[in-house]
Parts: structure tokens; sequence; C-alpha cells
């Protein structure tokens, strides 16, 4: 190369280093405006979005009702969570206030029976020891019916408030009779001990019932954000109680009945809006009878307000009036039990047709598929008898029949509904293996 050409070369060289560098980029960022809000988003790195609220026009209360929400409702409330939530959150606050105020006036009437006169700030402070004792014999004792608890959480939600109520009736009577402080206090602290482990055993099938998009860790923190948010609120409504109508036994004998019953009332209320969705005998019972009348599948919130939360073992007439859980030897002969197995080879369960209600028992890994079967085929068999005269094993084989032709539609659409049909909860019922 001759020499002209080497210093163009040079030059062109010296002409790209002096060439400024490209800009670089910077995160990715898109304002959106919503309701008088204008938030800034922005990528700062390709898994981390970041969010900033740019202009807010909106009035206080609004910008107050929404940081409210955010701190105490799951995140994307309301489209986050199923039916009934709302009404359940309401009950619930209402429930943890009147009964925190009630702690508070049954701690300080323990106090005066032990011949103390504490004022009220005493009488919240020692409310945290006083749990103790007595307490732990009736945890120990209502931790085994932790089955019962898994097929009825509404009826043993109610029944823990109940007693808790009723141990704190007996703190509150404790200074009329002040020479039985210890059997009154710690009747009360059983009480209240059955009472805080059927609350916790409880909680979880029902935050479970309201998850409908896998925050149940979210519905869990934020329940416990309102229970805490109303309980301090009901101590302090305690204390103003303690320190001014209340201040005699007298006037807590008025007004502590009026709190137990808004207490429990409020907790009634918070179970009728659960949508549980797990299958039970009573919730199968509900399923399979509106079935067989409408020819429809009914959901969780379709049967949350007919539930009978006291007595959930009814017989339900128009699903077959099927009882589930006796011994097999009680409800059935070896020479039936044999015939029975013919009818149903493959399945797992066995049903006895009586002149009141039919028994059904199931097999120990059956599921709610299995349970389900076996109610259709004792309802189908229960309406064919008002019709049909004949021998009782040719109505269950036609009930059988009838059942394994609709079994596969009526188990999808169950499914689709929102129900689990993975396990079936019968509390302590018996099953048997073959």
């Amino acid at each position: 190369m001759n020499l002209l050409g080497k210093i163009t070369m040079k030059k062109k060289r010296e002409g790209e280093d002096s060439r400024p560098p490209p800009p670089e980029r910077g995160p990715v960022s898109w304002i959106e405006t919503s309701e008088s809000v204008s938030r800034l988003y922005q990528f700062e790195s390709p898994a981390q979005l970041s969010m900033t609220v740019v202009d807010d026009s909106r009035p206080v209360i609004h910008r107050m009702v929404e940081s409210f929400q955010n701190k105490f409702f799951p995140s994307g409330y309301p489209y986050s969570v199923n039916e009934g939530y709302l009404r359940y959150t309401q009950f619930r606050a209402m429930q943890h206030f009147t009964s925190a105020a009630l702690s508070v006036l049954s701690t300080q009437s323990l106090l005066f029976a032990a011949g103390l006169r504490p004022t009220p700030a005493q009488a919240t402070v020692v409310s945290w020891v006083l749990k103790d004792g007595m307490q732990h014999v009736g945890k120990l004792i209502c931790s085994s019916l932790g089955a019962r608890m898994d097929s009825e959480p509404k009826r043993w939600r109610i029944l823990a408030d109940v007693l808790y109520d009723l141990g704190t009736g007996l703190e509150v009577l404790s200074p009329l009779c002040p020479h039985l402080f210890l059997e009154m206090a710690g009747l009360g602290n059983f009480a209240k001990g059955m009472a805080v482990v059927a609350a916790r055993a409880t909680r979880l099938p029902i935050y479970s019932s309201f998850a409908k998009e896998g925050n149940l860790s979210d519905l869990f923190a934020k329940g416990e954000a309102i229970s805490t948010l109303f309980n301090v609120l009901g101590i302090g409504a305690g204390i103003q109680l303690a320190s001014t109508i209340c201040s005699s036994t007298q006037a807590k004998l008025v007004v502590g009945p009026l709190l137990s019953v808004i207490h429990v009332y409020c907790v009634v209320e918070e179970m009728r809006a659960t949508p549980v969705n797990t299958l039970n005998p009573q919730r199968t019972a509900m399923v399979v009878a509106d079935y067989l009348m409408t020819g429809k599948i009914s959901s969780p919130a379709d049967l949350r307000y007919r539930e009978d939360l006291l007595f959930p073992g009814r017989l339900i007439e128009d699903a077959g009036n099927v009882k589930v859980g006796k011994a097999v030897h009680m409800i059935v002969k070896p020479s039936k039990l044999r015939e029975l197995k013919e009818i149903f080879p493959d399945e797992k369960f066995i049903i006895n047709r009586g002149i009141r209600w039919t028994d059904m028992v199931l097999v120990h890994n059956a599921t709610a598929e299995d349970a389900l079967r076996g109610w259709l085929v004792a309802a189908y068999a229960a309406n064919m008898e008002k019709s049909i005269h004949g021998s009782r094993a040719n109505v269950l084989q036609q009930a059988y029949e009838r059942m394994n032709g609709v079994f596969s539609s009526f188990l999808s659409e169950l499914q689709s509904k929102g129900w689990h049909t993975d396990r079936f909860l019968d509390g302590t019922g018996s099953r048997f293996a073959w």
C-alpha cells in the first residue's frame, strides 16, 4: 500500500474513534392512567416490575379506602376470592371486637374474685397470663377430635365460640362465689382451651374455601391482620366499659350476655357465608337431592345458606335417607354381604336398604367419587321402590345401572362447580377392607 493509502486509512480510524458511543438503553417503562390515578410502571430487570404513583387526583377518602383494602384484603380482591368473602370478613371483625371486649371484663371479674382490685389496664395485662393451667388440658382433649372438625368445620367453629363464651361467662360470674375461685377459673380456662383448638383447627378449611387463585397464604395473612386490628379495638372498648358502666358485677351480668349473643351471632353468619367445597355426608346428600330433583349440580355457594350447622346428620329423603359410617357387622349379615358384593363387584362401597334409611359403608381408600356413586345408587333405589314392585336386589341392580349411565357427566359438572372429589370427609365413620 502506498503512502497516500496509509494516510487515508489512518484518518478513517481516527474519525471512527471520535464518534460518540451509541446511547445506552434505559429500562422499559410506561404510564397507565385509570380512575384519576397515573402510575409509572418500569422493568428494572427482566423479572422485576416496579410501580410508582405519579399523579393521584382522587379524593382523600378514596385513597384511604384503597390503602385499607391493600392492607386487609387479599391481592386482586374481589376477583381473587370466592363468593361470600366480604360478608364473612365483616362478621369476623365484629366477632373479634366483641370477644376481646368480653375478655377484658371477664379478666377483671376473675381478679375481683381472687380478692384483688385491679384497674382496667391491669386486667388487660393479666389476661395474657390467665390462659394457662386448665386451658392446656382442654387443648389436649379437643385435639383428638380433629377428624370430626375436618368433616364439619362450620359446626365446630360455632361450637368453639360457644365454648369460649361459656368459659368467659364462668369468669364473669366468679365474683359471686369467691370461695369457688379456683374451680370457676379452672373450668373457664378448660372451656377456652377446647375453644382455641377447635377454632384453629377449622381455620384452614374455612380459608381454603375462599382461595380462588391458590392465594391461601395471602388470605390467611390478611385475615389475621383484620383479627388483630379488631382485637385491639375490642380491648380498648373493654377497658372503657370496665372503667365506666361495667365497674360492678351486676352491670357485667347485663353487658356480658349481650356481647356474647352478638359474638355467637357473628360467628353463625360467618359460617353461613362460607362456601366450603369439600364433600361430607350432609353436602353430598344435598348435591344428590338437587340433582335428582332439578337435573342440575349445586355449587358450594348455592348450598352454604341451606346447610344445617347445628344438626348436620339429619336425613334427606330426596337423597335416599343415607347414613354413612356404621360398622359392617351392624348393618348386614354375612350371607347378605356376599349378595351385595355380587351386585357391586368393583365398587368401594356397600349399600344396605332398610325400612327407614339406607346404610352405606366405604372401603378405607374410598374417595368422594366412590361416596357419590353409592349415594346416587341409594337415591335412585329409593325412588324406584316407590313405583316398582319387586325384590330389593333387583331394584339395587337397576339403580346401579342407572347410576353408571349418568355418573360421568354428573362428576364432570360437579368438578366444574368447584367441588373437591379427591376425598370424602365422613368424620369418625367406620370403614372396611375386603
